[in-house]
């Protein structure tokens, strides 16, 4: 509410002149006319426009800057309006121009020139469609709202805040989180960030948004970003039984459109001494773990897998996607105790078992590269499983391999 410096002036005497400069100013900035704000503080115009502008020295006076000091503007072409297009844009409105013509007249895309007008201007009074926009009001709201960092969107909620972390406890990757707050809250515009939001959370720790230790939660459990690496190439193996390529797969098989197609592979513990194998169904990324406490030798997969894949029904058991590693070597003896097919990807070319392979980065979660794999017993790989079986997937429009299964089991045949 605006003061009545003229009516306080009667009852106590002058008041403060930095109370009336800090009044004016504020009625400046909300779009009142110089002289509108100079009477309402009391003041002469002339005082108003020194306080702006400044005053130059004169024989008996001393020069003095502007209360406000404005930034000249940058010698070469800033992303930013400068104060110079702010003017042109003011001039060019009281002469009706066009949002367009003043966006080619300033080198601009019309729609920075109308951002601009309803970020830094004001609606008439009576007449929301129309707008004041004074230069240097709209100058120094821009550059109040430039200074960074600025409070991100988690640390100032915390009801987001916590459901984030809440989440992430859970091992939930951003992005999951991400489209479930959008699920949850589909109204609240407050509760919805995107993955990349949550990430920077995480990694630009100056900000003190999420904990520090939530990082072990990731996927990768990096505390930093890392570039990726470009896949060793790995020599191919040769079987004593002829292996049947990838290249000879089913098409159902490579469009994921009638379930019961698998993708196989080990994920190894500390040297190479332990591993537990892998199945996802390509259609549903469905997972089964396949328990190995003893050792991972080719008959020891061999028969692992064939006492798991003899647990489901004919219609879920169309064909398995290996690569060539040494632990399929037993690969013809598996396809007549079971019927499955195994197909074998090309050397070097983990993208052609895809979802095994994201899978496999999944499980890393719970089972930590060097670490021990036999000491985990068949009950805890099928709660993991469960586990993972219950999270929603992007890929599967945010419906859980769990709840996609469960649609697909009565239409199989």
């Amino acid at each position: 509410m605006a003061i009545d410096y003229g009516k306080q002036r009667k009852r106590k005497g002058h008041a403060p002149q930095a109370e009336k400069r800090e009044e004016y100013f504020r009625l400046v900035d909300q779009g009142t006319s110089f002289a509108e704000a100079s009477r309402v503080v009391g003041i002469n115009v002339r005082t108003g426009k020194r306080w702006r502008n400044g005053r130059a020295a004169s024989k008996n006076r001393r020069a003095t800057p502007p209360l406000r000091a404005v930034a000249s503007p940058p010698a070469a072409r800033s992303r930013y309006l400068c104060e110079a297009e702010r003017i042109h844009i003011a001039d060019r409105l009281r002469e009706k121009a066009t949002v367009r013509a003043i966006a080619a007249e300033l080198g601009r895309s019309p729609s920075t020139v109308s951002r601009e007008i309803r970020r830094n201007g004001v609606p008439l009074c009576g007449d929301a469609s129309r707008w004041a926009y004074r230069p240097h009001a709209a100058q120094t709201r821009a550059d109040a709202r430039r200074p960074r960092p600025k409070p991100g969107k988690i640390g100032q909620n915390p009801a987001l805040r916590e459901f984030i972390q809440d989440h992430l406890t859970r091992k939930w990757s951003p992005e999951q989180i991400g489209q479930a707050l959008r699920k949850r809250f589909p109204d609240q515009a407050e509760m919805h960030v995107v993955h990349e939001t949550i990430y920077q959370a995480l990694y630009v720790q100056g900000r003190g948004e999420l904990r520090r230790e939530l990082t072990r939660a990731l996927r990768t459990g990096r505390a930093v970003r890392k570039p990726r690496r470009q896949a060793e190439a790995r020599t191919p193996r040769r079987f004593s039984h002829p292996m049947v390529m990838i290249s000879e797969r089913p098409a159902e098989a490579s469009d994921r459109a009638v379930p019961g197609h698998w993708e196989g592979d080990l994920i190894v513990g500390r040297e190479n001494r332990s591993a537990i194998a892998t199945l996802v169904e390509r259609s549903t990324r469905y997972l089964m773990l396949v328990h190995l406490p003893d050792d991972h030798s080719a008959s020891a997969v061999r028969d692992a897998l064939t006492e798991t894949i003899k647990t489901l029904p004919p219609h879920l058991t169309r064909s398995l996607t290996w690569d060539q590693g040494s632990e399929m070597a037993a690969h013809h003896s598996f396809t007549i105790a079971t019927d499955v097919p195994v197909y074998f990807c090309n050397p070097a070319s983990p993208w052609q078992r895809g979802s095994n392979e994201n899978t496999n980065g999944l499980l890393r979660q719970y089972f930590p590269k060097g670490t021990d794999l036999s000491r985990h017993s068949r009950d805890y790989l099928n709660s993991v499983a469960a586990e993972l079986n219950s999270r929603p997937r992007k890929t599967l429009n945010w419906e859980t391999p769990a709840e996609r299964l469960a649609k697909l089991l009565p239409t199989a045949s």
